[in-house]
């Protein structure tokens, strides 16, 4: 490793990964320091016995207008842009068409309420916008697991507010975190390199790892919030403000499972079932994505917290089950698992994806604000309005290089 650059990456991400990007062709020497043995974050893909499945992000959110997908393509992935049917049942599974369009308005006024209630610019918890004793509180709220990561009473309506989504949404057939692992520059990375802390008390910053110390001109920060709330990567002189705003943007919890289909199945390619529609501890489960023999099941929020604390299997297990009252208990035997995440216990993640806490919309804001025009902050949950997605985490990366550069461009 070498012992002084210009721009130092915490973190090889997909936010790290677009710094890195976006620094290559400026004359900076820059280099990345990764804790994980890989690059690429919580965009990972694996292969298993029937294809490469995503154990993270998996799909490209407003894909029209996404550049990773438009960069991907070009790189020569296929993308698969069969539409999600997210809200509809495959075969109508215990879940009648009546049933389907009374959801989907409910689904719609709730929608419609939380646009109303942001307008007047008071924060406040995305539950409080639930009808009073709606028939269809459970699944909304099982929903905001898969989409935030956690229940609605944890939500901030100003933050969920302000997200964009064109609702174009595809898939990479080889797999998101390959493609993304594809942009990597391994000569600019060292992996196996967690920064523990960041001294900016002098001329040059000083960054502290296990292999030594790196010094700096300027340094872009792009770890999840869980790291920098708790002092995982320390600073000195402290960054309180800094360190407030990432506790304010804590990581909800989205798990996945996935299980092979023995045998013949008259299962959709692409197509979507809820395991149950009147509580909100209960999977989503996408059948035969990319027309392949597997079932990829989707827990979040408190339910993933309590399968990943019952231990290795028990996100089968309760796939399995829900599966088989679903679709007959013949499936039972059918279902054979592959393999699950367990991203609340990674080390360098703690979670999944942001979401504000409720009256902490600003905090996005705060968490993205330069240090001293040298230390730079980047990362999906410093996106005001693509946060929990690659491409808004890749983004902010590009954006946080150009602030360095310019930084480092004043100081010549």
């Amino acid at each position: 490793m070498r012992d002084r650059v210009d721009v130092a990456v915490v973190g090889a991400g997909a936010a790290g990964l677009g710094a890195l990007a976006r620094l290559a062709p400026a004359s900076l020497v820059s280099l990345a320091l990764e804790a994980r043995p890989r690059v690429g974050g919580r965009a990972e893909t694996a292969r298993v016995a029937r294809g490469p499945v995503d154990l993270g992000c998996g799909w490209l959110h407003s894909a029209d207008v996404n550049p990773l997908a438009q960069a991907f393509e070009r790189a020569g992935f296929h993308i698969d842009r069969s539409p999600p049917h997210w809200e509809r049942q495959a075969g109508n599974a215990g879940f009648s068409d009546e049933d389907q369009a009374e959801f989907r308005q409910a689904f719609a006024n709730f929608d419609a309420r939380l646009e109303a209630a942001a307008r007047d610019h008071r924060d406040r918890a995305a539950a409080e916008l639930l009808e009073p004793g709606g028939r269809w509180n459970p699944l909304l709220d099982a929903i905001s697991t898969w989409y935030n990561g956690a229940e609605l009473d944890q939500i901030s309506v100003l933050d969920y507010a302000a997200y964009e989504d064109s609702e174009v949404n595809w898939r990479v057939v080889e797999g998101y975190g390959a493609a993304l692992a594809y942009f990597a520059d391994l000569s600019r990375v060292t992996t196996d390199c967690p920064v523990t802390r960041i001294r900016h008390d002098g001329a040059d910053l000083v960054l502290e790892t296990p292999r030594g110390l790196l010094k700096a001109g300027a340094a872009i920060i792009t770890l999840p919030t869980p790291l920098l709330a708790t002092g995982a990567l320390a600073f000195y002189p402290d960054l309180p403000e800094h360190r407030a705003a990432a506790r304010g943007l804590p990581l909800g919890l989205a798990d996945k499972a996935f299980l092979g289909i023995e045998g013949e199945s008259d299962l959709p390619a692409n197509g979507h079932l809820f395991g149950r529609i009147d509580r909100a501890d209960t999977g989503s489960y996408h059948t035969r994505p990319n027309d392949r023999p597997y079932i990829e099941a989707f827990f979040g929020g408190r339910l993933a917290q309590s399968l990943e604390a019952e231990g290795p299997g028990a996100m089968a297990a309760f796939a399995v089950d829900e599966l088989a009252a679903l679709l007959g208990s013949n499936w039972k035997k059918r279902l054979k698992p592959l393999t699950e995440t367990r991203w609340l216990t990674d080390p360098w993640s703690r979670g999944s994806y942001s979401h504000a806490l409720p009256g902490c919309a600003g905090a996005r804001e705060v968490l993205a604000r330069p240090v001293e025009e040298r230390l730079f902050f980047a990362g999906e949950a410093t996106s005001r309005e693509y946060f929990s997605t690659a491409h808004g985490a890749w983004e902010s990366g590009v954006r946080a290089a150009e602030e360095a550069i310019a930084a480092l461009e004043r100081r010549r």
